[in-house]
């Protein structure tokens, strides 16, 4: 059997801000097509840890998407590689959320050159599909926090990327919403989409294939969401202060009191 093929690999990467170590050696490999969620308690390295991946902050060691060294990619190759979604994404309140959607298929135009029909066409099925698609003609500042979220999903869909970085892309989302955002990104893994996620959401995050749980600026556990040692790790970094049971089949997180 061939081994699984492998999204990004990080080496011995390490990361500091305003001269201090913020992640300490990270080693790790994603497998294609798999949705990852990184979980820990504040102050882990998560969100910097994705950052790094996405060449957005500067790292020490070596860092590869689909074997190729990221720092050494052209930023066209990269971005239409890898799409992002950050925490407290910025994007102008006077653009139409049909045009905040489309900024996404900049990657694959060329300098100055008009959308074309499968732009387009991609630009309406990533509306569709974050029930984004009635909003197209309002302006990004109408919408609530909830909404904003769901165009800027949508966004980071219409690139098409073979791998996905978000972080904390349920922020402002309402339970229902969340549902759908689970089946959204089902959808890309169906797709071979690589979807990578930090969540502070543990009982979401369980839903993933595989978990990476962080604490301290180092991974201490990486694993299939299913596996007991995946359960005692989570619980760990969370001082137990939580625990992991199966509820009707399915994963959940609940507190100790």
């Amino acid at each position: 059997m061939n081994p699984p093929r492998m999204a990004v690999r990080l080496r011995d990467v390490h990361v500091s801000l305003a001269g201090q170590e913020v992640l300490h050696g990270i080693d790790m490999s994603f497998v294609a097509g798999r949705w990852t969620s990184i979980v820990g308690p504040n102050g882990a390295g998560k969100s910097t840890l994705l950052k790094a991946m996405s060449g957005l902050l500067p790292a020490t060691g070596r860092i590869f998407l689909f074997d190729q060294a990221l720092m050494a990619m052209s930023r066209k190759a990269r971005a239409q590689q890898l799409s992002w979604l950050g925490q407290n994404e910025s994007a102008s309140d006077d653009l139409r959320v049909w045009d905040v959607v489309m900024l996404g298929r900049m990657p694959h135009q060329d300098w100055l050159a008009a959308p074309n029909a499968h732009d387009h066409a991609v630009v309406e099925t990533a509306l569709k599909a974050t029930q984004a698609w009635d909003w197209r003609e309002r302006s990004l500042g109408q919408l609530s926090g909830g909404e904003r979220q769901r165009v800027l999903l949508a966004r980071a869909m219409a690139v098409q990327a073979q791998v996905m970085l978000m972080d904390e892309p349920l922020a402002n989302l309402d339970p229902p919403h969340q549902v759908d955002w689970l089946e959204q990104v089902r959808c890309l893994t169906a797709q071979n989409t690589t979807v990578i996620s930090v969540l502070h959401e543990v009982g979401i995050a369980l839903h993933a294939d595989d978990m990476v749980v962080m604490q301290a600026g180092r991974v201490v556990h990486q694993g299939a969401c299913a596996d007991a040692a995946t359960h005692r790790a989570v619980e760990a970094v969370f001082d137990n202060r939580m625990a992991i049971h199966s509820l009707e089949g399915q994963w959940v997180a609940v507190p100790r009191l």
